[in-house]
């Protein structure tokens, strides 16, 4: 073929491409002027293409390369258009039909889906109640709550405005006569207290009373220490305590919150259980001789990997909102402080912050140091199992968690007040994120694999912690023995310290030693360690062993125990003061300066936010020593086999230490001899009382 044939079939197939292709004359002039010219580079560039193409290429013969290059478009055009062409089948035509209407009518098909699992199971629950409505309980409740709220954010979403109109006469009216309404209120809520202080300190004795005087103690102590005393805005530091006290009043006082939060307890135990099929699998049927690293540790994975997956369906972040939220308008703090402070409950104290994480950098110094407070005044809920499968009261520990949050944020605002404007809105605070995981697979596989680091810290903290307590006792006992007191330890050092505020949190004088040491344990070290003790104590106790042994008191009574459950159930201690810090500055390097002058502050105030926590769980507790003990003991002794319950073994101890055990006295001799059959006490001298019968 002649150049000259080559430029006309070029020029042709440029034509063709430009009326399919929408080229302009421009490229097209462009393209002739640069194969005219006969550059070298242009020639081995559209060569280059040809052979990506795979078509073959002769260097002789550029021009037909080139022909061919241009001749691709139109055949792709053919090939496109003969697609286009081809008639589709019955099936298909059916298909895209129905994508269609599926794609038209969307959201209308998602409410019939919603509407068809909602009714079934509706029905299966209604099933239940039916065939038994008391094992139905649990889920009937649920259900209601679930579908309260759900009604609830369905109204506020839609209706919100509509709602508030409608409610502002009356909050009109209540700005308007507030001056002497807020009078009123206070004194006789003031007068409540003293009334209700009267006859529950008649009724149940004067430990309560010790109690309440802590409270007040610990709130003058954290005032006049406070950063502005002057500026002390009252209202998050009154209604965090009433909240503590409503919710421990409803726990602790009340048969039906009683029984919810005890059932809870034991659903919490059961779940955990759970772990123990993994244990089994990966460290074989012995795990349990390696108690902690083995059973204990797998807790830790199992709890984070459920919050993970809770995180990623946003239930977590929906129970957050709906606390936070509640803080916000009774105690009228900050939406990011309320948030963190809620989220405290689920999450740890390094975690939680995220929740907030792109408002850090604008916060006032008082937000941050109540942020920091709230994650040294509560535990997260990865290691709630764990304490909870040391044998400390599950019911306990859930409730304590709970009042820990309103008490961290009235504790931080006496001792720190805001003295600033907050930047960040309600709205803003409540957007939380939702994580990396794409799918509830991964969001389980991430909360697995980031727990690694939390198991690994826990165990080398107390092989740390704990060889560094003995050490350290080896060596004062050293030191104390050049003055005749070789027993001189670590334990004495902080019995003697802490005695005082375990005494006033109601304590009983025998025992506020010994919570002493616990509390220098949770504060020196961590809460494992003071929690691993306790357990120790408890178990001691439900074993019914001789109290004292060579002078040394082996283990404390019920009350105390309780008291100390609440009194430890936090993270503040100087191990997690470095860990609040690094954690903080990484998420907002701008306030590193602002974290680090306000961390110790928030960890005293996480400190004394655990202590308010045990003042009111000691204002409301009763001990089992304090109930009828003589019905107790009769009753318990009528049958055949006596049951070996905690009031039936609290009761016989204090038979045991009584100094009235003789016939006609405060017990009778056929309950004495029943608690020597049922415990078989080392300390008291069973025999005559057989002797007797």
């Amino acid at each position: 073929m002649s150049p000259a044939g080559s430029k006309e079939l070029l020029e042709l197939h440029s034509v063709e491409a430009s009326g399919a292709e929408g080229f302009s004359n421009s490229t097209f002039q462009n393209e002739d002027g640069f194969l005219k010219n006969g550059n070298t580079s242009g020639k081995d560039s559209l060569r280059s293409r040809a052979v990506q193409k795979g078509e073959p290429v002769n260097t002789e013969q550029g021009e037909e390369c080139v022909s061919i290059e241009q001749d691709s478009p139109k055949n792709t055009e053919d090939m496109e258009d003969s697609e286009d062409m081809h008639p589709k089948g019955y099936l298909e035509k059916k298909y895209d039909a129905v994508c269609d209407i599926c794609r038209k009518h969307k959201t209308t098909l998602k409410y019939i889906i919603w509407g068809i699992l909602l009714a079934g199971y509706l029905a299966m629950v209604i099933a239940a109640c039916v065939l038994n409505f008391r094992r139905a309980l649990p889920l009937f409740v649920i259900t209601v709550a679930v579908i309260f709220f759900l009604v609830w954010d369905y109204l506020m979403a839609k209706y919100e405005d509509r709602i508030d109109e409608l409610l502002s006469p009356g909050r009109s009216l209540l700005n308007r006569h507030w001056f002497w309404l807020k009078w009123v209120l206070w004194s006789s809520l003031i007068l409540g207290v003293i009334f209700w202080l009267i006859f529950d300190t008649a009724k149940l004795g004067r430990q309560q009373l010790v109690s309440f005087a802590g409270l007040v103690m610990f709130l003058l102590l954290t005032f006049l220490f406070s950063k502005h005393p002057t500026k002390v805005y009252w209202r998050p530091v009154f209604w965090g305590i009433g909240l503590q006290f409503l919710i421990a009043l409803l726990i602790l006082r009340t048969e039906p919150g009683f029984v919810a939060f005890d059932w809870l307890g034991k659903q919490v135990q059961t779940f955990l259980g759970y772990t123990d099929v993994g244990a089994l699998f990966v460290f074989g049927e012995k795990y349990t001789d390696h108690f902690f690293a083995f059973k204990i540790l797998p807790i830790v994975v199992f709890f984070s990997t459920v919050m993970s997956m809770l995180y990623y369906l946003r239930l977590m972040q929906w129970v957050i909102r709906k606390i936070g939220w509640l803080m916000l308008v009774t105690m009228g703090t900050s939406p990011v402080e309320s948030v963190v402070a809620s989220g405290n409950v689920f999450v740890g104290q390094t975690e939680s912050p995220l929740l907030v994480r792109p408002y850090l950098p604008y916060v006032t110094k008082s937000e941050l140091h109540a942020m920091m407070t709230a994650g040294f005044a509560t535990i997260a809920g990865s290691v709630l199992g764990a304490y909870i499968s040391f044998g400390v009261s599950s019911s306990h520990l859930l409730t304590a968690s709970v009042m820990s949050a309103p008490a961290s944020l009235a504790i931080a605002k006496l001792f720190w007040p805001e003295t600033e404007t907050p930047k960040i809105t309600l709205k803003n605070a409540m957007k939380m994120e939702s994580g990396e995981s794409r799918n509830l697979l991964e969001a389980a596989t991430q909360g697995a694999s980031s727990s690694i680091s939390l198991v690994a810290n826990i165990a080398v903290n107390l092989i740390a912690f704990l060889a560094l307590l003995s050490f350290l006792n080896s060596a004062l006992s050293w030191f104390g023995n050049m003055f005749d007191y070789p027993q001189l330890s670590f334990e004495i050092i902080c019995s003697y310290i802490f005695m005082p505020f375990s005494f006033m949190m109601g304590v009983d004088w025998q025992d506020s030693f010994m919570v002493a040491k616990l509390i220098g344990y949770k504060t020196f070290f961590n809460e494992f360690v003071a929690y691993e003790h306790l357990s120790k104590l408890i178990n001691l106790r439900k074993e019914a062993g001789p109290k004292f042994v060579n002078g040394q008191q082996q283990y404390m009574s019920i009350r105390s125990e309780t008291i100390a459950t609440y009194a430890l159930c936090g993270f503040a201690n100087f191990g997690s003061l470095g860990i609040v810090i690094g954690g903080l500055t990484s998420i907002a390097p701008s306030r590193k300066h602002d974290i680090t002058s306000g961390a110790v502050r928030a960890l005293i105030a996480g400190t004394i936010a655990c202590f308010l926590t045990a003042c009111i769980a000691g204002m409301l507790s009763g001990s089992p020593v304090d109930i009828n003990c003589h019905d107790i003991l009769e009753n318990a002794f009528n049958f055949s086999l006596p049951r070996n319950t905690t009031e039936v073994v609290s009761c016989c101890q204090s038979l045991f230490n009584s100094t009235e055990v003789i016939p006609g006295g405060n017990h009778s001799l056929y309950s004495l001899k029943g608690c020597c059959k049922l415990l078989n006490p080392s300390t008291f001298n069973c025999s005559w009382v057989s002797n007797t019968f």
